[in-house]
Formats: structure tokens, sequence, C-alpha cells
């Protein structure tokens, strides 16, 4: 009689597809046949997208979650197939990223024997628990539903992160019964109305408060503008909150004009953000700082030890405040003043070239919803305090594990999630080299990703360290690079140079009207940049 129940690989993938999971990305192998087999099964409803490396896979997945905040998803094989993949998961994990990693492992009779089978690792799972926010092991069809379930409580419950599902070879291919499982809803803590009360009386008392937001705020934007208006208070950004309020609005700041009203803050308000700029970057703190702190995670209540907690939900906190707090009044009078530090700061970055002028070309041909995706690059560094961003997600980073080699990648996700929007890549000649092979995944998929490589033949950081701390010792950190161009053109990408700003805006506008994979390699004098360090590690006020 022939079994009619599904094997291990069919409950995941249409368990995935049920969900709502409608591209995977990563790359066929033997333990994963299966699952490879079911995903072709439900090829209608879930798109398979494959790469060139295990780390592009995880990457692409990493950029579709945080451009959406829905699931990204990948496969690669066990062994060394998850471990070229580990440097996206970590990148998610820092960036509460809700990526998942479908695995396998090798047979279940041989687990634990050290007998060296094929991808066999000491002890996967608990490597795999080390960087990442779940892992689990299906060790029966019955349970492939229900580990996926577990599996996505986790990523989307508090601060979100990654999680690991692997299934045995054999298992992988079994069949057995297993009935469906509801999915648990995330856990969000209840908020406590007292401490909310407590927080209101904090920004009453304070007269130069300042609101500090990371990417536990992405949802709260125009609550979020709301209650800065009602305090008087300007929104600071560093990496991934930029663009919850939109950098047009008077009251969103950079890091340069957030530094400049920081010497006279009596109250920071960190709204979703670990708080890294004020307390590890600038170093010091205004005399008689109080801090006020709103975040999901409850560990966040003994980092950085803050005046006050608040353990919720961001926007249902700040939607809370709001109701709370009357407005100040003032308004015109204050934006004026706010515009007059923007303006400042704006003035002031004005000396870090070629990249402000570069940036400011990419701003101009990149449609107002669309995606930057930056890298570690000097270019990528400025654009932290000179890329203005006008929508929450807008603008993608690899959060404080400062990836180099993930910005191109991570744009291909990115783009496959958002086909209808622009999506730009800037890379050095460095990073970019990490992930060119999937020049090859763009092309194959017709992946519309505008990569922009900015070649000075160096590590740029490192050339620089090099050359002012070391007296000129260099090691490393100069670079023999391909021809750009020819090398985009040999995969069936349309490539072409753009050496001045001006350039490179005509070049872009071209690239992002036709929609389709696009490189243009930008070539620099090696060490010929401004240093960004000065306003990303300002010296403290005197």
């Amino acid at each position: 009689m022939k079994n009619i129940h599904p094997t291990t690989g069919q409950a995941l993938a249409e368990a995935l597809a049920a969900e709502g999971v409608t591209t995977v990305f990563g790359i066929p192998g033997a333990h994963l046949y299966e699952f490879n087999d079911a995903l072709f099964g439900v090829r209608d409803r879930i798109r398979f997208v494959h790469t060139r490396h295990e780390q592009g896979a995880g990457y692409m997945a990493y950029g579709y979650a945080r451009s959406t905040g829905k699931m990204g998803v990948f496969t690669v094989v066990p062994g060394p197939g998850v471990l070229n993949a580990s440097a996206a998961l970590c990148t998610s994990y820092a960036g509460n990223a809700p990526v998942l990693c479908v695995t396998g492992n090798i047979m279940s009779h041989l687990m634990g024997q050290g007998r060296g089978q094929l991808h066999e690792l000491p002890d996967q799972l608990a490597t795999m628990r080390s960087i990442v926010k779940w892992a689990g092991r299906i060790n029966h069809p019955g349970e492939a539903r229900a580990k996926l379930a577990e599996a996505m409580h986790a990523m989307r419950s508090g601060r979100g992160g990654p999680a690991v599902i692997e299934a045995p070879w054999d298992v992988m291919g079994q069949r057995g019964p297993g009935a469906a499982v509801a999915p648990m809803p995330p856990f969000r803590p209840q908020m406590d109305g007292t401490a909310l009360e407590r927080a209101a009386e904090m920004i009453r008392a304070a007269e130069r408060p300042m609101i500090f937001v990371g990417p536990g705020a992405v949802e709260a934007g125009d609550t979020l503008l709301d209650l800065a208006r009602r305090i008087g208070a300007p929104v600071v950004a560093h990496r991934s909150g930029k663009g919850i309020v939109s950098d047009d609005s008077p009251y969103a700041f950079n890091m340069v004009s957030g530094y400049d009203y920081w010497k006279t803050c009596d109250l920071l308000i960190g709204i979703g953000t670990r708080l890294e700029l004020p307390f590890m970057r600038w170093k010091w703190a205004p005399k008689g700082l109080k801090t006020l702190r709103i975040d999901i995670d409850p560990l966040e209540a003994v980092r950085l030890k803050p005046s006050h907690f608040v353990l919720a939900d961001a926007t249902e906190a700040v939607t809370g405040l709001a109701a709370l707090l009357q407005a100040k009044g003032g308004d015109e009078a204050r934006e004026t003043y706010f515009s007059d530090i923007r303006n400042a700061a704006a003035a002031a970055v004005q000396g870090v070239q070629p990249q402000v002028s570069f940036l400011k070309a990419i701003r101009t041909a990149l449609p107002r919803d669309g995606f930057l995706v930056e890298e570690i690059s000097q270019v990528g560094f400025t654009a932290r305090f000179a890329f203005p961003v006008y929508h929450a997600r807008g603008y993608v980073t690899s959060a404080y594990q400062e990836n180099l080699g993930f910005g191109f990648n991570t744009a291909l996700g990115v783009k496959v999630a958002n086909p209808d929007r622009a999506v730009v890549s800037i890379s050095g000649d460095g990073g970019f080299l990490f992930g060119m092979q999937e020049l090859a995944t763009a092309a194959q998929h017709n992946i519309g990703v505008v990569a922009v490589v900015f070649d000075n033949g160096a590590y740029g950081n490192v050339l620089r360290d090099q050359d002012t701390t070391y007296e000129g010792r260099r090691l490393g950190a100069e670079l023999t690079n391909p021809d750009f161009v020819a090398l985009a053109k040999s995969f069936g990408v349309a490539a072409e140079r753009a050496d001045t700003p001006e350039a490179l805006e005509v070049a872009l506008k071209r690239a992002i009207a036709r929609n389709e994979p696009a490189l243009i390699a930008v070539k620099q004098a090696r060490g010929g940049d401004a240093s960004p360090w000065p306003f990303l590690h300002p010296a403290p006020y005197a």
C-alpha cells in the first residue's frame, strides 16, 4: 500500500507556503535533495533563487527580511555549507532580522560517532545555537510543522532574529503522519501603565530631550514623529534607524546634528535601540543626563543602566506616551532652531570628499521610495551621516557586525522582495570581490540591482590607519583589481564607468530606468578619500 503521508521535506515546503513564504534562496545539495524536490513541488507558490555561494543565499534572505519585515528563508547543506552562511546569520542576529535557515545533517544513526561522514560537524546544532536566536532538529516527519512553528514563534517574539532548522539526511526523506500546527502568536510583553506614566513624568521635566531610534522602532514612524513634535525633541538615527522619521523632517537629526544637540541634552530617550552611538562612539555624556529606554527586550533593562526602563513594543509605548503628553507649543521657533542645526551639520560634512558628492549624485538618481544598501567602504561610512533616507527600511546595513562584503548580495535579496522599487548597492573594491560571483545570480534570475563599485585599489580604512598610525608600514592593504566593467559584462550584466559624481548620476538614472542588473565602476585614487571618522567618532566637547 502506498504511503500517503508527506516526507519531512514536503511537510516543511507545504508549511512554508501556507505561511505565505514566496521565495527561498539557496543551493541544492545531497543532504537536502528531498527538501529541494519538495520545493519543486510547490514552485507555483514558492520561487527558488539559486545562488553561487552559501553566504550569498544567507545575505539575500537577510536583505529580503530587513527590507520587508517578513521572514527571509534560505537553504544550504550542513557542515561547510551552513558555516559558509554563518556570517549572514550573525548579521541577521545583529540586525534583528527574521531569517530562517533550513539545513540538513548526517544520517541520524551516525550522529555523534565522529565517523567522518560527508559534511559532518562535531555538534552542528550547538554551533548554530551560539549564533542564532533559536535552533532545533526534526527527528521525525511528524515534528516538521511543529518545529517550524517553534522557529517562527522565536523569530517574531520580542527582539526579532534568525533561526535554524535541521533534519538528518535520512529523516528529510522519511514519511509519516503530522497534523497541521496552528501558528503560535509572537510574544509581546504587557506594557506597565505605571512605568509609562513615570516615563511621561521624566519627559515633562526635561528641557532638552533627545530621541534615539533603532530597528525596534521601525513600525512607529508617524506616531514617533507626533511624539517628537509634542515634546520638542529631535529624533536621531545612526544606521538601522535611518528613515523611521523621514530625513526631510526638521525633527530628523543625523549623527552630526545629533552630536551638536547632545552637548546640552538633559534626557536621552532610546526607543528600540542599543544606543551604540552615544555610549560607544561619543563616549561621554552631558552632566546630569538622564536616560529613558523603551525596548521589547527585557535584557536592555540591565544594559547601560538607564534611569528608567519601559518594557514594551515601541509603537505601543510611543502611542501611549503621546496620549499622556500635551504639546509644548512653539513649534515654528523650534523647527527653525532645529533646521539651523541640521544646516550647520550639512555644511560641516561637505569636506568629506569625494564621498559626499557621490552620495548626493546617488540620492538625486534614486527614487524617494528606493533602497540604498551600504557596504563597509569609505562611501558607505560617509552615507551614515550624509545620505538622506525618506522611509523606514530604505537604508539597509549590516548592523553592528559590519560585515565586509555583505552589501551586493544583500541588495539582491532586497530587490527580490521589492521588484518594482529601485535598489542601489554601494561597495568598495575589496568588499565587492567577497561576493562578486552573485553577478551570475543577478543575471540568471534578472534581479535588477544596480551595483556601484568604488575602485580605489585598497582596503581603504586599513590603508589609512597603516599610513597614519603605523608610519606607512602597509601590509595587505593594497589591492590588484580586475576591470570591473569587463568582469560584469562577462556575466551578461550591463556595466559602465562613471568616475565623477555628475557621470554617476547620469549612469544611475539610466540603469534604474532599465530595471535590469547593472554595475557602475567608479575609479578613484588610492588613499585619496577624506576621512569620515571625525564624524563617526567625534572628539569630546571641551
